[in-house]
């Protein structure tokens, strides 16, 4: 479902807007770039929350593959 809204934007912005719309209308336009912005912005979220997961991890995951490198016979540095 679609709904209709008005926004304003800066003059600079909009005829921005127009000189890349390319055969599709402002809306449709602003409504895809909105949708990349959103996926970025979600893709990125997950990203932090994974990051953060292997930074609580970080010390057992390092002493997890220490393990399998010395089980695996490779020298120490």
């Amino acid at each position: 479902m679609k709904s209709k809204t008005s926004i304003t934007l800066s003059e600079d912005v909009l005829d921005a807007v127009d000189r890349s719309v390319r055969g599709e209308s402002r809306s449709a336009f602003i409504e895809r770039v909105l949708r990349s912005y959103f996926h970025r912005r979600a893709r990125g979220e997950l990203h932090a929350q994974d990051l953060e997961r292997l930074d609580r991890e970080a010390a057992w995951l390092n002493l997890e593959a220490e393990d399998v490198l010395d089980y695996q016979g490779w020298p120490d540095e």
